[in-house]
């Protein structure tokens, strides 16, 4: 059994902005897309996981990400990806419109898309957006691992009820979500994130080696018969 690995999320950087789909990276092998409402704190997320802070934009202005923007972690073709914010964007229904049709391209056709992170205000869970992001996975099979944003802003009675309703409201998709709190300014959650992207940009690539592994070992046990 080969022990798991961790990737060193220090080692990202952009590597391209997409307007659509047929506009994103090519050489990408595996990518977990991170998605939520404008004021979810998605690029404050990725810049506390990554230790960058301007690695993704901030702003003041929910809803100022209005492109498909990559990073690749290290040198393997393996990258996060902070999608359009969805809510409370100042920008007209038409363009509104095509952000979402761009985003349900991606979703629905990008290949190596192995898994979405969901961000979520603590204090205010389980909105539209998020339930239709969560009813989409279910139809598709796309794991999602839920991220409770902004947990220092509740007392750790009140965050831990929050954790335990929103498990509860999505305990019928099973393994397939799942569900803690995080907070990108204290780093609470960084570790139990880390492991869940660990799980889906990982496994494959160990398993490439393990079978590589054996590949040599059959040409041994070849080569002395």
């Amino acid at each position: 059994m080969i022990e798991q690995v961790s990737l060193t999320y220090t080692n990202t950087f952009f590597v391209k902005s997409a307007a659509k789909l047929s506009q994103c990276p090519t050489d990408i092998l595996r990518e977990v897309a991170f998605a939520g409402r404008s004021n979810a704190g998605k690029s404050s997320a990725l810049n506390t996981l990554t230790e960058l802070k301007k690695l993704a934009r901030t702003s003041k202005t929910p809803g100022r990400t209005q492109l498909i923007n990559f990073f690749q972690v290290g040198e393997a073709p393996l990258a996060l990806v902070d999608l359009p914010g969805y809510g409370f964007a100042k920008v007209p229904v038409a363009v509104k419109n095509e952000w979402q049709k761009e985003l349900d391209h991606y979703l629905n056709n990008r290949d190596s898309l192995v898994g979405l992170v969901l961000l979520m205000d603590i204090r205010h869970p389980l909105k539209e957006f998020d339930n239709a992001m969560l009813d989409w996975a279910g139809e598709t099979g796309m794991p999602v691992h839920i991220l409770l944003t902004k947990a220092d802003k509740l007392k750790r009675g009140p965050a831990q009820s929050t954790l335990l309703k929103v498990k509860k409201a999505v305990a019928d998709l099973g393994d397939l979500v799942t569900v803690q709190t995080f907070s990108s300014l204290t780093g609470d959650g960084m570790k139990e994130l880390k492991r869940r992207l660990n799980t889906w940009l990982l496994p494959p690539l160990l398993a490439d080696d393990e079978q590589a592994d054996d590949d040599v070992a059959d040409d041994d046990l070849n080569t002395t018969v």
